[in-house]
């Protein structure tokens, strides 16, 4: 059963845990992780949850998950990613973007927001069936696209524009900065 440490509106651990279903019930305070793995050439890793999930099966979303009790959050990204596509994530590499705290009434968390960069290739994930059907890597551009459009596959399609926007541009920043060093390093050989 996996155990989850309830906070308070302010992110504040309360030396309690319950399991998810009740934390969910119950409308508990808890923390989320999510991490925005970006490959060499600036595209994005997404997922197809399994068929099986409670919530947005076969939808595509970034590598997430619940903190576990007794978890720090960079743990629990690192645990995440290991778990579902078998990549490991050094915690230095891990850069935190931002904590978003919810505004839904039942489903309350902080959610801690990662980037990463990688160099793996889609048949190097290994993908935790239960979880995850498939992976892809996507640009910018089109994710930005699926947005627009509202395309039934686009698991993010309920953020607010605000949010959305502020992310696609500080990805689009480390995707400059990426292609950048990648240039530089051409032309040092």
């Amino acid at each position: 059963m996996e155990l989850l440490d309830i906070v308070d509106e302010n992110n504040i651990l309360t030396g309690e845990a319950k399991d998810r279903k009740t934390m969910h019930e119950q409308g508990l305070w808890h923390r989320h992780v999510s991490c925005w793995i970006m490959n060499e050439n600036g595209e994005l890793l997404f997922q197809k949850r399994a068929a099986c999930k409670d919530r947005n099966a076969n939808r595509w979303s970034k590598t997430g998950g619940h903190v576990e009790s007794g978890e720090t959050v960079e743990q629990a990204i690192i645990r995440e990613v290991e778990e579902e596509i078998g990549i490991h994530l050094d915690e230095e590499k891990l850069q935190l973007i931002d904590v978003f705290k919810s505004k839904e009434k039942n489903n309350k968390y902080f959610a801690y927001d990662y980037f990463a960069i990688v160099e793996y290739k889609i048949e190097e994930y290994i993908l935790q069936v239960e979880e995850v059907s498939e992976v892809k890597y996507y640009s910018i551009e089109e994710i930005e696209k699926l947005k627009n459009d509202n395309d039934e596959n686009y698991t993010f399609s309920k953020w607010c524009n605000d949010d959305f926007n502020n992310k696609m541009r500080f990805l689009k920043e480390k995707r400059a900065k990426l292609k950048n060093a990648l240039n530089l390093k051409l032309d040092i050989k």
